[in-house]
């Protein structure tokens, strides 16, 4: 479980509101523009503001960290899911589903190393849909061989629903704060 403040080196833009937020009452020449993002480490969001005369795409990365920014002057701070537009959530699914099928070895290992969170339950019962019968047969399964994959995972647990739209599911309710735990999204 994630105990440490998560930094995010790169952010995808989910948003880019060239003229600001539509319900900012203040001067066309007071308002900058927005960008709302999510971390690619730890599914953070995050709204920033771009440079001035930078122009960013949906689904375009860029890099927020702690060297020189190309294209965001200055980070606002953490985003509510509330608080995105609706193209932002749009966006967010496809990008979240992006992710965990380019980085699959990352949620793979989630399976092979999960533990108990206490006597009583187990990191792997915290994806939805999972309970303890299949949070043993995951567990007996590993012990045999570590899964290799997401097929390896549905061919060697019995009744398994689809193991990557668990992590998403997942992904989705600690962003929505569904829940206090943390496996996946920085806090």
């Amino acid at each position: 479980m994630k105990d440490i403040l998560a930094r995010e080196e790169v952010v995808i833009v989910l948003d880019f509101l060239p003229n600001g937020y539509p319900f900012d009452s203040r001067p066309m020449h007071q308002k900058s523009a927005i960008v709302q993002a999510m971390g690619k480490n730890y599914f953070t969001l995050l709204e920033l503001v771009p440079k001035k005369d930078v122009f960013l795409q949906p689904n375009e990365e860029v890099y927020v960290g702690e060297g020189k920014r190309e294209q965001i002057h200055h980070i606002i701070g953490k985003l509510e899911v509330e608080k995105l537009t609706e193209t932002a959530k749009v966006n967010m699914h496809e990008i979240i589903k992006k992710i965990v099928e380019k980085d699959q070895s990352r949620f793979i290992n989630f399976f092979n190393k999960a533990g108990p969170i206490n006597t009583r339950r187990h990191q792997i019962e915290l994806l939805p849909g999972i309970g303890k019968k299949h949070m043993w047969e995951i567990l007996e399964a590993r012990k045999e061989k570590e899964f290799e994959n997401f097929d390896d995972i549905k061919k060697r647990v019995k009744l398994m629903p689809d193991p990557e739209k668990l992590i998403i599911k997942r992904i989705l309710s600690e962003l929505n704060n569904e829940d206090k735990y943390r496996i996946f999204v920085g806090t």
